[in-house]
């Protein structure tokens, strides 16, 4: 692995500060979504966000998308949505007498999957798949997704009536998991104050692309490059590790809230969000603070609490918590 330079660095900087002034420009606050959005999409991965309605989620996907010349498409999950309608089909033509196909809104750079929870479990796993392998496949054809390609999935977390719940794990799937809180009174006042001004709402102007798909993905290669030291590849196997044995980490008193820890892919999730991290960050290697910073978003979707968690409304912030003090820090 070649090591990176420091004009290297310096270009990423640069992208990544148009991004973020961009995003900054449209949606006021929500630091946090802004840092995961651009962390999974430097990642390769896919984010799952949960949050009462109208909090800037399609927004914030959209400002994303347009800031970065991509392909922006987005689904609204129903009962009686199908897989065809997410990944496409194949319509006759009668006057050719042959079968056309048409590539569903899934091959898009850049998808939000709205209220993900709602579409019943068979379109959930068609897409997926199409998450996972990065291609679908139409009457036995493979189409490959485009580069880059980023899902963001929403999910209400109020409104369980008729809903299909993500199984644990489909939810392990995604990069991160971000839960979205309302705005300060200031971020929020910031929202009136745009939309006087013309700069938020329908009449709004289109956001200008500060990035091309190709500066994207050299900025996903550069990611793949960061030095990552065979102490910190420790630490987080190690933090993994407490989370399958809280009951040894924590003691018998904690211990009998989780029923399952996380997975490998948890590891793999915190590896590739530090080097995300440390890209926007300036930096060509991994300090122990970039494992932390976004711990809740690896985590919280990858512990599977017990009842007696649910009974004591333990949270699973709490959780981790608790395991990144109980683990020492190289």
């Amino acid at each position: 692995m070649s090591t990176i330079e420091a004009a290297e660095l310096a270009e990423a900087r640069r992208l990544l500060s148009a991004v973020e002034a961009t995003f900054s420009s449209r949606i006021a606050g929500q630091e946090q979504v802004r840092t995961a959005l651009i962390t999974t999409l430097l990642a390769e991965g896919h984010l799952l966000l949960e949050s009462v309605p109208g909090l800037a989620k399609t927004l914030a996907a959209s400002t994303l998308a347009h800031s970065v010349s991509a392909d922006f498409a987005r689904i609204q999950c129903t009962p009686d949505l199908l897989p065809s309608d997410i990944i496409g089909t194949q319509l006759y033509d009668p006057r050719t007498h042959e079968f056309d196909t048409q590539l569903g809104p899934v091959h898009a750079n850049i998808v939000l999957l709205d209220e993900v929870n709602r579409a019943s479990a068979k379109t959930q796993s068609a897409m997926l798949e199409a998450m996972q392998e990065r291609q679908t496949s139409i009457a036995g054809v493979v189409h490959p997704l485009p580069e880059p390609f980023m899902v963001l999935a929403t999910q209400n977390p109020v409104e369980e009536e008729g809903t299909y719940v993500l199984p644990e794990a489909q939810m392990d799937r995604f990069l991160l998991k971000e839960v979205v809180d309302y705005p300060s009174l200031t971020d929020e006042i910031a929202v009136l104050d745009r939309v006087a001004a013309g700069t938020l709402g329908p009449h709004a102007k289109d956001v200008h692309p500060v990035l091309t798909t190709e500066d994207v993905v050299r900025l996903q290669r550069l990611t793949e490059r960061v030095y990552v030291d065979a102490a910190i590849r420790d630490y987080i196997v190690r933090l993994v590790h407490a989370t399958r044995h809280v009951g040894e980490v924590l003691g018998p008193d904690q211990g009998r809230y989780v029923e399952l820890g996380a997975s490998p892919r948890g590891s793999i999730a915190f590896f590739q969000v530090a080097r995300a991290l440390a890209v926007q960050a300036g930096r060509n290697h991994v300090i122990p603070e970039d494992v932390r910073r976004l711990r809740y978003g690896v985590l919280r979707h990858r512990l599977h609490l017990s009842f007696e968690a649910l009974a004591d409304r333990v949270r699973p912030e709490e959780i981790i918590d608790a395991v990144f003090d109980a683990v020492p820090s190289p």
